[in-house]
């Protein structure tokens, strides 16, 4: 416990006088370095943390919660039946793709087909964001859907028609020829993601099936789930209903992604603590001078009873109120700076007439920020515990003060 006493002298000690003016200029830079610190901390891991969640809900809406590809079997319908299923999934979805080369223009392109029955088109996420252009039912005969990537690099709008060639070929007279088909653009679709809206187009899945000669066997299931969080329990319910298929996620898919990004935001962890680390250590400077300059304060202090253990929570308290208000007024900044990232963005945009985090570069109406309480809270208490460690050194070297050499050559 700290004893009435020791608070005063501690509070008294830390007030400025003019002869710790160095002194003061210490503490204040500890001060700055430790709040930009955690603020620039707090800041960065709530970009990364909006930047991860607007990729997931990207991608998800691109691609299914869960997928069961089948080995050259019919799926049997009381596996799609199963109340468990039913009871975690919100579409159910039959898919297959290939392979093809979009002809255009005299020039030619590699291109990932997808197909989807024409009334469960409609179900798909990709479909029913405000940027989809076209109809959202027309998806039979010869109809396709492009991305918007491709419709500009294509110069193509909805009415035009593009050609396809399969590399499944028709057996003829002179040898086997690539099958080629023509298709009419009914819509246009927007990911947010250049790489899947330049290199994936929708069609009917027979159409597809009769494209790549598929047999229906070969389809795909696409689940969607209620609750895409946990995906790793709910792909074990999956898994453990279609045993004799092969059962994977959208984690699965992206998962060397999202370990790159995990190490990314880890590596910003270190680097930016090293801010923290370098102004807690400023601690040590001003408490060493502290003590230099409060020798005489401390000899009097030990000469009228004061115990070392005193001396030493004394110090040691001033390291620590240093240290944890910078720690909160940095919490203070970083959470506040997170909130209004966007409205910081644009006001920098505006009066400095540049270009912050443009869309059409990220493809992000705007700056994504997501604070994590969990986050706060760890980068909290590793400033605080710096703080903590580097006040001990100081704290104990006052307490081992000699009061009589002390007052000698005062």
């Amino acid at each position: 416990m700290i004893s009435t006493l020791e608070k005063e002298i501690t509070f008294r000690f830390l007030k400025a006088r003019k002869k710790d003016g160095f002194l003061n200029v210490i503490s204040i830079f500890s001060f700055i370095g430790i709040s930009l610190g955690v603020a620039v901390l707090i800041i960065v891991m709530s970009v990364m943390n909006g930047f991860r969640s607007e990729l997931i809900n990207k991608i998800v809406g691109f691609n299914s919660h869960i997928t069961v590809k089948t080995y050259d079997s019919k799926i049997d319908d009381v596996k799609l039946n199963n109340q468990k299923l039913k009871l975690i999934s919100k579409n159910i979805i039959f898919s297959n793709s290939g392979e093809a080369i979009i002809l255009k223009n005299s020039t030619s392109k590699g291109i990932l087909l997808r197909g989807y029955k024409n009334d469960e088109f409609s179900k798909l996420d990709i479909i029913n964001n405000d940027k989809f252009k076209g109809n959202k039912s027309s998806l039979i005969n010869n109809s396709i859907s492009i991305g918007n990537e491709l419709s500009f690099a294509y110069n193509l709008n909805i009415g035009d028609e593009i050609s396809l060639m399969s590399p499944s070929g028709i057996e003829t007279i002179v040898g086997s020829m690539p099958k080629q088909k023509t298709f009419i653009i009914t819509s246009i679709f927007n990911s947010g993601l250049a790489d899947f809206d330049n290199n994936i187009a929708f069609i009917n899945l027979n159409i597809l099936e009769e494209f790549f000669s598929y047999p229906v066997s070969e389809r795909n299931i696409e689940i969607y789930l209620n609750n895409p969080n946990n995906i790793e329990s709910q792909k074990a319910i999956v898994q453990n209903i279609f045993k004799d298929e092969f059962v994977f996620s959208w984690a699965d898919m992206n998962n060397s992604l999202f370990s790159a990004l995990k190490v990314e935001r880890n590596v910003m962890f270190i680097i930016l603590s090293l801010i923290i680390i370098v102004a807690a250590f400023n601690i040590i400077s001003g408490l060493t001078i502290l003590v230099k300059n409060k020798t005489k304060d401390i000899a009097i202090l030990k000469s009228i009873g004061v115990l070392n253990k005193s001396i030493v929570k004394i110090f040691f308290l001033i390291g620590v109120i240093i240290g944890t208000s910078a720690t909160l007024f940095g919490i203070f900044l970083g959470v506040t700076f997170s909130i209004y990232i966007e409205n910081f963005r644009q006001f920098l945009s505006s009066t400095f007439n540049i270009s912050l985090f443009p869309e059409e570069i990220y493809f992000l109406s705007k700056m994504p920020s997501e604070i994590n309480i969990s986050s706060i809270l760890i980068i909290s208490l590793c400033s605080i515990l710096i703080t903590i460690i580097v006040s001990i050194f100081p704290a104990f070297k006052a307490a081992k003060l000699d009061p009589i050499k002390a007052l000698k050559y005062e």
